[in-house]
């Protein structure tokens, strides 16, 4: 249809004001002088005309269409993707229930879980939520336990409650995530119960691992275990205890006594899985997703658009 120059002006004007500025349709009238329902039927043409286009965003198209560029771009070949809640509690939630979603969807049987905070949610939506047609047969750890009282990073006891939520097996490691030195992990892994634990791993076909920031200011252990390497290499987020960078490289150090699952034989496992908690920032999911590991992600999709461009 075609429309005179100066009605163009005249609908994109009154257009503008109620769409761009959210101006009421009584105030538009008021400036050009006009009646309030002359204002209707104008924004009407201006729809007829296409000088103004209505999109509808569906989330699940969204999503979907952010996985993809993601496929196309790096290792990731699934996920799910959540938008934001109301508060951190809700993302969480959200999260979680995406992550054993997602183990569902890619028929998981033998499961290696981590630790960090999602987990943690993760664990609790389990209790509230549990899973009986789950094909989760054995659930053991990826890391050793904390010192710390926090649930989150009990290992050993995550992997027992999501095992009785699941149905499944639990295994344990019953060995620290940081003992006092390189010597002490030595000798913890040369006994039997690390022995075992291996095997495990090395038959595992589905994980989930952390995704974390890495803190402006390094705890006491990371210090003695990296030096200045965090610093020098410019870490920027966690998996499982291991630090990486923001072009995706694993920062290594011949003084890392951390127990956990060692990073060759988690490459091996079919189905990575990266969950990401309502803190985790774009940087930190930028770097674990260019080092390669992940196969699938889990994470909040206002993290995804600034990581694509």
């Amino acid at each position: 249809m075609k429309i005179s120059p100066e009605k163009q002006s005249r609908l994109t004007h009154v257009a503008h004001r109620y769409y761009i500025e959210d101006w009421k349709q009584g105030d538009i009238a008021k400036e050009l002088g006009i009646s309030r329902p002359l204002v209707s039927r104008m924004l009407s043409e201006a729809k007829e005309y296409g000088i103004v286009e209505i999109i509808i965003h569906e989330p699940e198209e969204e999503a979907e269409q952010l996985l993809k560029k993601l496929k196309l771009s790096s290792t990731i070949r699934g996920g799910v993707l959540v938008e934001d809640g109301e508060d951190d509690a809700s993302t969480n939630d959200a999260l979680s229930q995406g992550a054993v979603n997602l183990l569902h969807q890619v028929e998981a049987h033998r499961l290696g879980l981590g630790w960090g905070h999602l987990i943690g949610q993760l664990v609790t939506w389990l209790e509230e939520n549990p899973q009986e047609d789950s094909t989760i047969s054995d659930v053991c750890p990826l890391v050793g336990n904390a010192r710390l009282p926090a649930r989150n990073y009990q290992s050993d006891e995550n992997v027992r409650l999501v095992a009785q939520q699941l149905s499944a097996t639990p295994h344990f490691l019953f060995l620290p995530a940081l003992p006092e030195n390189i010597e002490e992990k030595k000798v913890l892994c040369s006994t039997e119960i690390y022995r075992q634990i291996l095997q495990e791993w090395e038959q595992l076909d589905t994980v989930l691992v952390n995704i974390g920031n890495y803190p402006s200011s390094p705890d006491f252990a990371s210090l003695v275990r990296y030096g200045n390497l965090l610093q020098e290499q410019h870490a920027c987020g966690r998996m499982l205890a291991y630090y990486f960078n923001d072009r995706g490289k694993m920062i290594l150090s011949d003084e890392d006594f951390a127990i956990q699952i060692p990073l060759e034989v988690l490459k091996k496992c079919h189905n990575i899985i990266g969950v990401c908690s309502a803190h985790t920032s774009p940087q930190a999911l930028l770097g674990a997703v260019r080092s390669g590991i992940l196969t699938h992600i889990v994470a909040r999709m206002n993290i995804i658009q600034p990581i694509l461009y």
